[in-house]
This record gives C-alpha cells, structure tokens and sequence, in this order.
C-alpha cells in the first residue's frame, strides 16, 4: 500500500479554491481607510450615505425587476449555456485538471472584460462630475459580470434563491473583518444546503447589500460628483468590480465543486 496516495485533479481544485478563499479573507480583515478618504471625509455632506443607501437600493430592485432582460441583450446566453453543457461532458469524460479548469477560466474572462468596460464609463462620467447618476451603470456592470459567472458555472439568476445568493455575495465581497467572515460563512451554508435563511425579505436584503457598498463606496463616489478630479473616483468602479468578481468565481467555483464532490 502506497504511503501517499495521489491526489485526484478534483481534490486539487479543491485544495486550490481554498487557498484563494483564505488569501481573500485575510486581505480584508482589516478595513484601511486610504489617505484621500481621510482627507475626503471633511467634505462628504451628512445625508450622502442615505442618498447613496437609496440609489443602491433603487438600481437593485430596478434591475431585478425590469433590468435583467437588458442585460442579457449584452451577451449570448444560449451559446453560453450551450458551451457550459460542452465543457460539462468533456470534465465527465476525462475527469483531468485541464477540463476541470475551463470553467473558472472562462468565468475569470468574462470578469476581466467587464472590468475595462467598467473602468472606461466610470472614469467618463468622472470627468463629467456624474457621481450618484452612475449608480445604475455601475450596479448593471456589476450584476452582468455576476450572472455572467453564473452561466459559466451552470447556474441560473433570475430565481428568488439566486437573487439572494447574488446579493449575499456582493454584500460580502465589500465587506471587512468579521462581517466579512459572518457573512462568508453564510454564503458557504447556503452552498451546503441551497436554502434561504428563514424568513426571508428580498427588500430588507436589498438594503443591507446597499448599505454596505455606499459605505464602501461613499468617499469615491462624492469625488466622482466633482468635474474633471471626479475622474478617480470613477477609477475606483474597477477596483470594486473586480473585487466582487474575484469573489463572485470563487464562490461560483465553490457551488460548483462542491456538487462535483457529491457525485464523485
């Protein structure tokens, strides 16, 4: 009997998701705030945190309700569900790490184009001094690069189940120290049962997501209200885009795994 037993690609993605997860924990456990935001904070009018807690709340509901048909116009859904289902045989079939990788892969480069597309508008409305305005702009980059990952991972998005899984997610991928891990570990309970916390408010977590990205939010999108300068804190929508979709991959990936996991 072998004293080391080889380890399957499967447990090796595994493994490696893991890793990321912690390494992305651990870079957030503490919240810094940056020089300009301090030097911003004297600035910031009192009421702008509720303003931007609406606009949030508003965009979320509106784009859940109306949006979601939009969105989707910005990519092909049949062929990627179809490439999802392709990818899917050919990791049952051969069961190595390089069939295996092509789903997160795929999923990391639907992230990286959207973040340079967010990047450009965002840094556009900057110059123009369009703050609260690109709210809806930017929470639709947002949701696109999520629902984007969803397919690429064979999962659906416009179910109450995956509205709740998607705002945990953003709500978490913003958040630092232990509200970080209190909710991380939320989303990992629900991957392990796939069932919503008891009783349960599309409405109030709408507003508890909103509340924690205008928190995270707040300096960058004041200075974004000021022509020309406002052009960095346009910047900033590509520093939060890709943070949620590092996390969105590696919570999809985690979804995904772990159903690998139970039918092997």
């Amino acid at each position: 009997m072998a004293l080391f037993q080889k380890k399957t690609p499967l447990e090796k993605e595994w493994e490696k998701l893991v890793k990321e997860e912690r390494k992305f924990l651990l870079s957030r456990a503490e919240k810094k705030d940056s020089l300009l935001n301090q030097k911003l904070e004297q600035f910031v009018p009192d009421k702008l945190q509720e303003t931007l807690d609406t606009a949030f709340a508003k965009a979320f509901g509106l784009i859940f309700d109306k949006g979601t048909g939009v969105i989707e116009k910005t990519y092909n859904k049949d062929e990627m569900e179809k490439r999802f289902q392709i990818n899917q045989f050919a990791s049952d079939l051969r069961k190595d790490s390089r069939s295996l990788k092509k789903f997160s892969k795929k999923a990391r480069q639907s992230g990286n184009i959207n973040v340079l597309v967010s990047g450009t508008a965002g840094i556009g409305m900057g110059v123009l001094g369009v703050g609260i305005p690109d709210i809806p702009v930017f929470l639709g980059m947002v949701l696109k690069s999520v629902y984007e990952i969803a397919l690429n991972y064979g999962y659906r998005y416009d179910t109450p189940e995956e509205q709740y899984f998607i705002l945990l997610l953003i709500e978490t991928a913003v958040s630092h120290g232990r509200e970080l891990i209190e909710r991380n570990q939320e989303i990992d309970d629900y991957i392990k049962h796939e069932k919503m916390p008891e009783p349960y408010n599309r409405e109030v977590q709408i507003k508890l997501t909103s509340a924690m990205l205008s928190k995270e939010l707040l300096y960058m999108k004041f200075l974004q209200g000021v022509p020309v300068v406002g052009a960095v804190g346009g910047a900033y929508d590509v520093v939060y885009l890709k943070q949620i979709t590092e996390y969105a991959n590696m919570k999809y990936k985690r979804r995904f795994l772990t159903k690998k996991r139970l039918e092997s």
